[in-house]
């Protein structure tokens, strides 16, 4: 069992990892800079539902890790690292009420996530100017949060793999 968990670990982890790739190539900085999908964010509420929190946090933070590494910088690391944190707290909170969906969840992280590196924005570039920045990301988190959120739910729903 345990090697069938930690061989679960590291799909996931690939997973996180080529989404993020996959989301550095799409284009959608359109009209406020840094907006992204979050399709990453599919493989840690997966992790989250299946694994728990551990296996999320696990997920989440070697894959912005690894991410920064090989596709950003330094700079990359602390807005994901805040991003993700913030996100991976407010999901955990969400999903051990009993409250609210998969997709509810994920909409959450999102905009927890956005507002996580607007903050590490404003402290990074000491200005406090960015906030006016955090309206449209919040619309764009609620956004690729549900769409992220139903994908992951699916997921969670199909898969037979990592059950508890």
């Amino acid at each position: 069992m345990k090697t069938e968990r930690l061989a679960l670990y590291g799909l996931l982890t690939s997973l996180a990892l080529i989404l993020s790739y996959l989301e550095s190539l799409l284009p959608l900085s359109f009209a406020v800079p840094g907006v992204k999908l979050g399709l990453p964010n599919i493989a840690v509420l997966f992790a989250l539902y299946r694994l728990g929190g551990r296996g999320a946090c696990t997920i989440s933070l070697v894959r912005v890790l690894l991410a920064s590494i090989l596709f950003g910088n330094l700079f990359s690391l602390a807005y994901g690292a805040a991003g993700a944190s913030l996100s991976l707290l407010v999901m955990l909170l969400l999903k051990k009420s009993g409250k609210f969906s998969v997709a509810a969840v994920s909409v959450a992280g999102g905009v927890a996530h956005n507002a996580g590196q607007i903050i590490v924005a404003i402290f990074v570039l000491e200005t406090r100017g960015l906030i006016y920045y955090l309206p449209p990301l919040c619309v764009s988190g609620v956004a690729a949060g549900l769409l992220i959120g139903l994908s992951a739910a699916l997921l969670i729903k199909r898969a037979d793999i990592g059950k508890k």
